[in-house]
């Protein structure tokens, strides 16, 4: 290993004239014509964005590890004629919305028909730019571009959305900025799906959050509540099991969850402001090993289940709604000790957010 501080400004402005030597967003092209978008920042974090798929996350490694998991044959490009499921990257992130984020339904006032987790990642992102920039002694590159949902006489909405990373630093910073630019208001669901895997998720990993409560989504779930923060080794045929978190803030409306096996992890912090409910997705079946962690600003019901429950936001002309999630890989005990020691103390002082509608799920 490198003895001295390479990442400091002044080592390298001696050193090279091109910072892509260090940090960049590169893009390339499979041979099926879908763009890739591969970003790397001297952390030892690497990953991959598709443009293609609502610029979402598809791989991600650390020094190497993978930290999710991917479906077989994947990137997958967008195709409404095959179903969600099928389409399903895996990958790092996978957004769900942005009007319908849960179940396949039909809408019993409109007939509209909706597929899984709503129609966003199957959309392709346009005005893609990449910046970076010196801020003191730390090297910071931006990737911003633009999707948009929209449908005549249906819902005008538009995200934008900005990655962010910094020099030598193992996180991504994500946010997006939904702005309904039509002329009536418009149902907003968004969920984060983060599919995470093997080795991250295997046995003897755990989660941690700062939870107020924890509550079973069905049956399937309720079997498993007594250890839903542990996670087993395959097993062929497991049925998948689902947990809402009723989770506590600081006085800046941040909270934090991690998963984490012994000296690994990865550390999530996000703006429980607009995105107050945390879904924990268990699915350690053999090959189809994935987990999720998944905050959201709704509960993945789907938009007749959250209209029914009070749980649907509507997003008026004109209106901006804006999401906040950061993700940190956690290298080394001492990592991941902070990392627990900080959930910890939100537990402990935070405090229960009263925007979090769990009514239906709560016993």
């Amino acid at each position: 290993m490198i003895q001295f501080d390479w990442l400091a400004r002044e080592q390298i402005e001696r050193h090279s004239l091109d910072m892509r030597q260090f940090i960049d967003f590169r893009q390339s092209w499979l041979t099926t014509g879908m763009r890739l978008i591969e970003a790397y920042n001297g952390s030892g974090l690497s990953f991959t964005i598709l443009p293609d798929r609502g610029l979402d996350i598809w791989t991600a490694h650390y020094n190497g590890v993978p930290l999710t998991w991917v479906a077989q044959g994947s990137p997958f490009a967008p195709d409404f004629g095959q179903p969600w499921l099928r389409q399903f990257n895996g990958g790092l992130l996978t957004t769900c919305g942005l009007t319908h984020a849960g179940p396949p339904e039909t809408d019993p006032r409109t007939g509209e028909v909706r597929d899984l987790h709503g129609r966003f990642t199957r959309l392709r992102a346009t005005g893609i730019t990449a910046t970076g920039v010196w801020v003191d002694n730390g090297y910071l590159m931006e990737l911003s571009g633009t999707v948009a949902e929209s449908a005549l006489f249906g819902e005008q909405l538009r995200l934008d959305r900005t990655y962010r990373m910094a020099l030598g630093e193992p996180s991504i910073e994500i946010t997006d900025s939904v702005t309904n630019v039509g002329d009536m208001p418009a149902p907003l669901m968004v969920l984060y799906h983060v599919n995470l895997g093997f080795p991250l998720i295997s046995q003897d990993t755990t989660f941690d959050s700062a939870y107020h409560g924890v509550y079973p989504r069905d049956a399937e779930a309720r079997k498993g509540t007594h250890r839903w923060a542990d996670y087993d080794a395959a097993i062929p045929g497991y049925a998948e099991q689902v947990y809402f978190h009723h989770v506590k803030a600081d006085p800046n409306g941040q909270s934090a969850a991690a998963l984490l096996h012994k000296s690994f992890g990865l550390l999530y912090t996000w703006d429980t402001s607009t995105l107050p409910y945390i879904t924990q997705w268990k699915n350690v079946r053999q090959g189809i090993y994935v987990c999720g962690v998944e905050p959201g600003n709704c509960l993945p019901e789907g938009q007749n289940a959250a209209r029914e429950s009070g749980r649907l936001v509507m997003l008026e002309p004109g209106a901006e709604q804006r999401f906040s999630l950061k993700l940190t890989v956690l290298d080394g005990a001492e990592a991941v000790e902070a990392a627990r020691g900080r959930i910890a103390d939100l537990r402990a002082t935070g405090t229960p957010l009263a925007h979090c509608n769990l009514h239906g799920y709560i016993d």
